[in-house]
């Protein structure tokens, strides 16, 4: 169908839409009305006078996407994305908020390149854009950086990392979960030994071992952790593990939540999915930090995930120039892009499975990361009165995952060329449509 320009100059919060034939979560069907940028009336067989029908049946409605890590380099490395292009990935995603890794130039370690990050986001429109604030000066591991001027910003960032980067010192570690406590932050760890990691390439394996690659054993990331939550438990504060990646990982996540410990983890698309053996070929698109693991690994996290012991998918889109992968292996930097193919792959890899229901991708996708990242107006329940941040997906389409997918500004993505399946057909970012009819708007709210 086609949908007439909206009369209100692009703001379409001043539009009403009534969507019809919903699968709620996956579930029963039902309309939904949106008003005023929230979810004025569900139930079925509704009407509205003067609103723009649009027919959704069988397509699955979830609350808007958000994801607890996302690269998106700006300042200082626009040449692999920008607040606005990963915005625009985020939205063609199903995405309706992000939060900001703090890997740029300047270091996101003080109020005002934290608010500048936020100015940025809104300005772009396409989602609710949160930064995360590093936990220590540059990123360095030397000292805390300004973790409650950060907090006390226009950003109220809540959530502290160092991102690429292991807080490696355990006093460092404990002075910034004690700090955080005072405003209910969380320090979301890169469990890595930086000494068990020396020179690294690859997940150490049999596969490492055939290649002659050196190889990073899954121990330097279950160590940190197991230490993290030790000194989390002590401190009595609030820890979250970044892309936990090994069995011996979920192992121990599993144990701290049954001893009490206030502890969360998340699990990105790709370890969900992929194992080592694609490394066989040298293709860096498969290089990443953690790395792809074995795939007894993969059958962990995904029981993880499944059981609860994992709370959360997050993509850790890490946007690199086409130069910084068409290299030799050792040289290609980590990371692979990921908004845009995150809930395709987690149907692949969980829903299509019977792992989970599309209730339980609501709660790993959008309800949980908000709630860690204590981002209020998201992962809120698909109900009358509640900010409209939605996503309407077909899980039906079974298609190659292509260039043309890809709405950031980097290509790096490890699934061009593979199936999978479902298509984001529309995305509400808090009432403003961003995506349409599978397509993806030039400027929210605005349709041809």
């Amino acid at each position: 169908m086609s949908v007439s320009r909206n009369a209100a100059g692009g703001d379409s919060t001043a539009e009403t839409f009534l969507f019809r034939g919903a699968l709620v979560e996956g579930s029963a069907p039902a309309d939904v009305v949106v008003s005023h940028g929230v979810i004025d009336e569900m139930g079925t067989g509704l009407s509205r006078a003067g609103a723009t029908v649009i027919d959704v049946d069988g397509l699955v409605l979830l609350p808007g996407l958000v994801d607890l890590h996302t690269h998106l380099r700006e300042p200082g490395y626009e040449a692999s994305e920008t607040i606005l292009t990963g915005s625009r990935a985020a939205a063609a995603g199903g995405y309706s908020a992000v939060f900001a890794m703090p890997n740029t130039s300047p270091v996101a370690d003080t109020a005002g390149v934290v608010e500048q990050e936020l100015a940025l986001g809104e300005a772009a429109g396409f989602v609710t854009l949160q930064p995360i604030g590093a936990v220590t000066v540059g990123q360095k591991g030397e000292r805390l950086a300004e973790l409650g001027a950060m907090a006390d910003s226009r950003a109220r960032v809540r959530v502290f990392s160092d991102d690429g980067f292991c807080v490696w010192d355990p006093l460092i570690m404990r002075r910034a979960l004690e700090y955080v406590k005072a405003f209910d932050g969380v320090i979301a760890q890169h469990a890595q030994d930086p000494r068990l990691t020396e020179g690294a390439q690859m997940n150490e394996g049999a596969v490492s071992a055939e290649l002659g690659l050196a190889g990073w054993p899954a121990v330097a990331e279950e160590s940190i952790i197991a230490r993290d939550v030790l000194l989390a438990e002590h401190v009595g504060s609030r820890l979250h593990v970044c892309h936990l990646s090994t069995a011996g990982s979920v192992d121990i996540i599993r144990w701290a939540k049954k001893r009490g410990v206030n502890v969360t983890a998340e699990v990105t698309p790709h370890h969900l999915l992929l194992t080592d053996e694609l490394v066989r070929d040298y293709d860096a698109r498969f290089k990443v930090n953690p790395p792809l693991r074995r795939e007894e690994d993969v059958l962990a996290v995904r029981e993880g995930l499944a059981d609860g012991t994992i709370d959360i998918v997050a993509t850790d889109h890490a946007p690199h120039p086409t130069e910084a992968k068409a290299c030799e292996w050792h040289a290609a930097a980590n990371g692979m892009v990921g908004l845009e193919s995150a809930l395709r792959v987690v149907q692949s890899a969980m829903v299509d499975t019977g792992l989970i229901t599309w209730g339980d991708v609501a709660r790993v996708m959008s309800r949980e990361p908000a709630h860690i990242g204590r981002l209020a107006g998201h992962g809120t329940p698909l109900t009358e009165g509640q900010p409209a941040s939605l996503a309407f997906y077909d899980p039906a389409p079974m298609r190659p995952f292509t260039t043309d997918d890809l709405r950031g500004r980097s290509l790096n993505s490890p699934y061009l060329g593979r199936d999978l399946p479902g298509d984001v057909r529309w995305t509400l970012h808090q009432g403003t449509v961003t995506v349409a009819e599978g397509g993806l708007l030039d400027t929210p709210g605005v349709r041809a």
